[in-house]
């Protein structure tokens, strides 16, 4: 066994897996400890590196691409101190840490564990049900849907719609940025009939705007790294695999109370237009995202 415990995590290795369990300090991010330990196995890493630095050193994991689900749906716009593959490692434990790097690294060479993409995700992404509360309102995925619920500062074209719900079945990918603190971040939810819409993300009822409390809003990754898990993995995705997926979607018959739930969206939209509350070009979109969704 290969272990070294610091603030702001601990990384142990038994030959054919490398846990990594979030330190308790305070110092560490709101993510890193909602995430929780990650099991990460062999077969799943591309390398590892120690690098030293005049005060304390840092411990970083590289993993095959298409290994890890919260990598495919983060796309490397972590902030490093929520990257859970990177370790601060204090200088008086520099020895600690370059053994368990090359430990690491002498298990890959004798495994010979190759360094290119994987065709499945080796790991699995965290469990569900989860949900978020953001600064645009709450998104939840119990494994089948993702449901997005407005919040009261959301922006009046999304609260028109009324909660957003989206079948994993009817979802292409996932795309998400952070919220730095400086700019606005977004979590988006694409399928097949909104993949070319080009609205905002603070209008667009199947995207969440991320402005609030970058750390809270960070939190949103658990729930795009869900989602991305459960879609068909980057190797598998092809033209005809979507062509299939959208042929077998128009073959089921919708349901009889979606069709009374959509009638009632857009009467309820039509008294928002004559009241006032929505302009013209507000509810032309409004209703055309209505539309979609059903």
């Amino acid at each position: 066994m290969a272990e070294i415990i610091q603030r702001d995590g601990t990384w142990a290795f038994d030959g054919t897996t490398v846990r990594i369990t979030p330190g308790l300090h305070r110092s560490v991010s709101l993510f890193r400890q909602t995430y929780g330990e990650i099991v990460v196995p062999l077969e799943a890493v591309a390398g590892i590196v120690f690098e030293p630095e005049r005060k304390r050193g840092r411990l970083r994991m590289r993993l095959r691409e298409g290994a890890d689900p919260l990598l495919q749906a983060t796309g490397g716009r972590l902030p490093d101190a929520a990257d859970p593959y990177r370790l601060v490692v204090d200088i008086d434990r520099s020895g600690v840490a370059e053994y368990v790097a090359d430990e690491i690294r002498r298990a890959l060479l004798l495994d010979q564990v190759p360094g290119g993409p994987t065709k499945t995700y080796l790991l699995p992404g965290p469990p569900v049900p989860v949900s978020v509360r953001s600064s645009d309102g709450t998104v939840s995925f119990d494994g089948t849907q993702v449901r997005i619920d407005w919040s009261d500062t959301s922006d009046r074209v999304k609260r028109a719609t009324g909660p957003r719900i989206i079948h994993i079945g009817d979802l292409v990918q996932v795309e998400w940025l952070p919220n730095s603190g400086y700019e606005d971040g977004f979590l988006r939810f694409v399928t097949r009939e909104a993949a070319f819409s080009k609205l905002p993300p603070e209008k667009d009822p199947y995207a969440l705007d991320l402005w609030g409390s970058a750390r809270r809003d960070l939190l949103t990754a658990l729930v795009a790294t869900a989602v991305t898990a459960r879609l068909p993995h980057p190797s598998a995705r092809t033209g005809s695999d979507y062509a299939d997926r959208r042929q077998l979607t128009a073959a089921v018959p919708p349901q009889a109370d979606h069709h009374d739930v959509l009638l009632q969206r857009l009467r309820e939209l039509g008294e928002l237009h004559r009241d006032g509350v929505l302009t013209d070009e507000e509810f032309a979109m409004t209703k055309a995202a209505v539309l979609r969704g059903f």
